[in-house]
């Protein structure tokens, strides 16, 4: 494994869960025991699964969290997690991006659940400043080149996360439970994609539409996936196998996460 140099942050590939995660003691107290162990960022750039757009946006600071999510206790759409101003993040990353990859500020785009709910069990003081990145393309080629770029803000003291769901295949689940039987596919795609990762076969994840069991239930829409390439390509070196820090499931959905140095 790569040893990450002394001052760099590591980067993460997170599950983040639905609302409900920040009352599971299981999964809640294993990403707070996580962000326990690393060392304190200066800032977070989180590229989450909800946050579809190109050309790359950055989120706004001092705007209300964005609450994409339905059907559940009103309690969820009453939390609040207000990070400190990230202004000098954006103006940072709009300066190291090439003209070919324009990058705008959104006046007024919040945090989306992707974001603050992993977030808020991570860093519950909300002391650290948080921008939120879209996701440009689904394009693994593209996803690696662009964490690529943002490689040096590891070297700054940014924590750069992908957050995800290693499986989401919502409209398959019979079960909404926390602890539901795992389908077949999850099961299978999960153990393909944990293999994969262990070997460092950066090639292999990135033909997953072709190569991965349990394909397409496993991800009938793939944006849950793919900011898993943001975070490979933020590593030292992509193919050197990261930290497989979380795994098993939770209403059947592999929340298995990811740390490369």
């Amino acid at each position: 494994m790569t040893v990450t140099s002394p001052g760099r942050m590591p980067a993460l590939y997170i599950g983040h869960g639905a609302p409900p995660l920040l009352d599971d003691p299981v999964w809640s107290g294993q990403l707070a025991a996580w962000a326990a162990d690393l060392p304190r960022p200066k800032a977070i750039l989180i590229v989450s699964a909800h946050w579809e757009s190109a050309p790359v946006m950055l989120s706004a600071s001092g705007v209300p969290l964005i609450y994409d999510f339905g059907g559940f206790a009103p309690k969820y759409y009453n939390e609040k997690y207000s990070p400190p101003d990230a202004s000098a993040l954006a103006q940072r990353i709009a300066a190291m991006m090439p003209a070919d990859e324009p990058v705008h500020q959104h006046p007024s785009r919040g945090l989306d659940h992707g974001a603050w709910v992993p977030l808020k069990i991570m860093y519950p003081d909300a002391d650290i400043p948080v921008l939120q990145m879209s996701l440009p393309t689904q394009d693994p080629v593209r996803l690696l080149r662009l964490g690529e770029r943002l490689r040096p803000l590891r070297d700054e003291g940014v924590l750069i996360i992908g957050s995800g769901f290693l499986t989401h295949g919502l409209p398959f689940l019979t079960d909404w439970r926390i602890d539901a039987a795992v389908p077949g596919w999850s099961s299978d795609f999960d153990a393909w994609a944990g293999e994969a990762l262990a070997r460092g076969d950066v090639d292999a994840l990135a033909s997953y539409t072709s190569q991965a069991p349990g394909m397409p239930y496993a991800h009938p829409t793939v944006e849950h996936y793919t900011p898993l390439f943001v975070t490979l390509g933020a590593a030292s070196d992509p193919e050197q196998p990261g930290r497989q820090v979380i795994d098993g499931f939770w209403m059947g959905l592999s929340k298995r996460s990811l740390q490369v140095a």
